[in-house]
């Protein structure tokens, strides 16, 4: 039976099981229980088990220098669930404790696995909302990253952040707008477009846009603004013809 086809009572029941595992490792200094947990098939037992470590963490001071070698292992480990959780892990500790995981963070950033680097991004994004100034710093300490890949992820990581305060990481889509490289120059234009469509925030990349040299990956960016724009029609702001009127007004042929 899949855990949200349990009944209530045994999922609560199920919570308190991993809550209690991970408590125990910690307290014994034995990644046993976690190793059982992150690497389960099930991607809601990893959710909980990744995200009980994180509210150990937070709870239990005590608990934290041996939380952050027990996750240095499991980077290390030849299974990459156990590194993804791991890496989400790192995630749910930096909304409030950033300076403690920033290595290791790097070290998952560099993961060799598509899994582990997007479960990177998604501890990015979650940094992002809860602890902006964290993910601000990580983010400018690996935005020039010799590995393009690591320069896609940072930029995707930055995306949600972006989505409430635009201006927060423009400055760092502005600073690799003659990235050279397919897949980071698109993900640029990506965010470009999603941190374009809620309130206050076209006025606000736009006028960005205009003081950008790549004229080149600008167009292609008011092209992703629109279509963005015409996807999410029912959650944006401005209609598809407002955006239009707007777009040509700021940027005249």
């Amino acid at each position: 039976m899949k855990y949200y086809e349990c009944p209530l009572i045994v999922r609560q029941s199920i919570v308190r099981q991993i809550y209690a595992a991970i408590e125990m490792d910690l307290n014994e200094d034995t990644p046993l229980g976690l190793r059982a947990y992150f690497s389960d098939e099930n991607t809601h037992i990893r959710k909980i088990s990744y995200r009980a470590l994180g509210r150990i963490y937070h709870f239990r001071p005590a608990l934290q220098e041996t939380a952050i070698r027990l996750l240095k292992t499991l980077l290390q480990d030849e299974n990459e669930l156990l590194r993804q959780s791991a890496a989400y892990s790192l995630g749910e500790i930096g909304k409030k404790h950033a300076d403690a995981i920033f290595d290791l963070l790097a070290v998952a950033l560099h993961d060799n696995h598509h899994k582990v680097r997007n479960a990177v991004i998604g501890a990015l994004k979650q940094m992002g909302e809860k602890n902006p100034k964290a993910l601000l710093q990580f983010a400018s300490a690996h935005l020039h990253d010799p590995d393009p890949e690591v320069r896609r992820e940072i930029i995707h990581g930055l995306e949600l952040r972006g989505r409430t305060h635009p201006a927060d990481v423009l400055p760092f889509l502005k600073e690799l707008q003659w990235e050279s490289e397919k897949r980071p120059r698109k993900m640029i234009v990506h965010v470009l477009g999603q941190i374009s469509y809620k309130e206050n925030c076209l006025e606000t990349v736009l006028t960005d846009l205009k003081t950008w040299e790549n004229l080149e990956l600008v167009e292609e960016a008011l092209k992703e603004i629109l279509k963005v724009h015409k996807s999410y029609e029912r959650f944006s702001v401005k209609t598809v013809e407002e955006v239009i009127e707007i777009i040509r007004k700021e940027f005249p042929e």
